[in-house]
């Protein structure tokens, strides 16, 4: 607005109006992310083509999910830990001037003046680790400062000291011997014969983002987040999505544009599969719930695919994991499918005919499932025992009536030319990924933590929308591929 004629143009301001200050901006960020307003946009504009007949409950939909970096720099945990503790001296050097000057000497300026980028790290490994052993002792110095009866209380409700507390915990741990020596730790994993580290999901990568996470995904590591992306998904053979209205009369063009119906932002090491019932309580909440959702492998399981049936109407066209079994990794012998299972009289029947000896519920790993097991003296003469097992007696672990069901009828279903004709349209989502990462620039947080980064996904979801609408009202098709200068010349306009 100060420096674009275009802008007040667009917005009927004089060539002299000096606009407002940047500030302004970040200020309305902050309050539409402090009143759980991230959506607010993207659900306006839903209401308005739902108002129009463009997008509407039922149909199909799709959704993948793409790696987001986070607006931090990568740290080794030498890094951060000593970055940690600058940033924490920094935040009370500014708040409590002559308070740390009472608790610290000089010789911490030149340890922790400088940001940890400016630094150069010991190349020796074990000089490295007593260098993480002497930020252990300051951190715990500080802190012990901070949280003494004399100290100001609010000194702990700085963020910086809190992020230094948290990391602290992950990353160090302190005992007094028996005479009296107090001693400093780092951390290693249970692997490593140390006392444990914070699974992934918890584990700290910075002290200005305590949101974002490390994760690492078919071999490709990031820091960061994760975005979830929706949109509708046509289907050219269906009258219902092939409907006119008057927003679409007069355009040339009788089938919807697929938008962007939902954006769901995680952090990075939230599996698919635990967002999918967020992401439909979202679709739920704007009324664009579709009958059938289209999914890659990292999104179902069985209890997902009853879940989304009974609780929301969806039916979810994804691949499942397939029987792990020796026998069908195989492809020979007799694997799950070829077992009958009797829910009601608690009873399993081999391909031979031979009803199971015992049927045992059990919980591993915090899912109910059944173990079906089969007796000794009838799989040891059983004529068929090699196709069957190679030990003393076959044994299988089932779920529970409905998950087994479901299970059983998606792995049957996927293997038909139908389903993977229907599933084949899952394909044109890899097409949105790359429009919000190379066109609105998702890739790269722009904002630090997780409240404000999901505010920037559905603001992008938003503009894409439009980028469509302004192509599918135009008749102008988007420009899928990257083409140079000179092969767009068009030479009708020189003749």
């Amino acid at each position: 607005m100060r420096d674009r004629v275009s802008w007040k143009y667009a917005l009927g301001l004089g060539l002299d109006d000096s606009g407002f200050d940047a500030s302004v901006l970040s200020e309305f960020r902050g309050r539409l992310v402090e009143g759980e307003l991230a959506t607010l946009a993207l659900d306006a504009l839903l209401e308005r083509l739902a108002a129009e007949g463009l997008v509407k409950a039922g149909g199909r939909a799709r959704t993948d999910s793409t790696h987001v970096l986070g607006a931090i720099r990568h740290l080794c945990r030498l890094e951060l830990a000593g970055e940690a503790l600058r940033a924490a001296l920094e935040a009370l050097a500014s708040a409590a001037p002559q308070w740390l000057t009472g608790v610290i000497d000089p010789s911490w300026q030149q340890r922790y003046g400088a940001r940890v980028d400016n630094w150069r790290l010991p190349a020796s490994e074990a000089r490295r680790k007593t260098l993480m052993i002497e930020y252990g002792r300051d951190g715990y110095h500080l802190l012990e400062q901070v949280h003494a009866p004399a100290a100001p209380p609010w000194l702990r409700e700085i963020p910086a000291v809190d992020a230094l507390r948290r990391i602290w915990i992950q990353q160090f741990y302190r005992y007094t011997t028996a005479t009296g020596t107090e001693v400093v730790r780092r951390r290693e994993s249970e692997s490593e014969g140390g006392d444990g580290l914070p699974p992934g999901r918890d584990r700290l990568i910075s002290p200005y983002d305590l949101d974002a996470r490390h994760s690492v995904k078919r071999e490709h590591g990031w820091d960061g987040y994760k975005v979830h992306v929706t949109e509708t998904c046509a289907d050219p053979a269906d009258p219902a999505t092939a409907t006119v209205t008057a927003a679409t009369a007069g355009t040339g063009r009788g089938d919807l544009p697929n938008l962007i119906t939902g954006v769901l932002t995680t952090v990075a090491t939230t599996p698919d599969a635990a967002a999918l019932q967020e992401i439909h309580a979202g679709l739920e909440r704007n009324e664009l719930l579709p009958a059938e959702h289209l999914l890659d492998s990292g999104y179902p399981s069985a209890e997902q695919i009853v879940r989304s049936a009974r609780s929301y109407g969806v039916t979810l066209v994804t691949p499942v994991l397939l029987d792990q079994s020796a026998q069908a990794r195989a492809g020979q012998g007799y694997d799950k499918a070829a077992f009958s299972f009797d829910f009601d009289q608690r009873r399993g029947t081999c391909p031979q005919g031979v009803a199971s000896a015992s049927w045992t519920p059990c919980r591993p790993r915090e899912t109910d499932a059944i173990v079906v097991t089969w007796a000794k003296a009838d799989c040891g003469p059983c004529p068929a025992r090699e196709l069957c097992t190679k030990g003393t007696r076959r044994q299988i672990t089932i779920r529970d009536r409905d998950l087994h069901e479901a299970l059983a009828a998606a792995r049957a279903e996927q293997t038909t030319d139908t389903w993977k004709r229907r599933y084949a349209a899952r394909a044109g989502v890899e097409g949105t990924m790359r429009q919000t990462t190379h066109v609105a620039g998702i890739r790269t947080a722009r904002y630090v933590g997780l409240p404000k980064t999901p505010l920037e996904h559905n603001v992008a979801a938003t503009a894409i929308d439009m980028i469509r609408l302004d192509a599918y009202w135009t008749g102008k098709p988007l420009d899928r591929t990257r083409t140079t200068h000179l092969a767009r010349l068009d030479f009708t306009l020189a003749a």
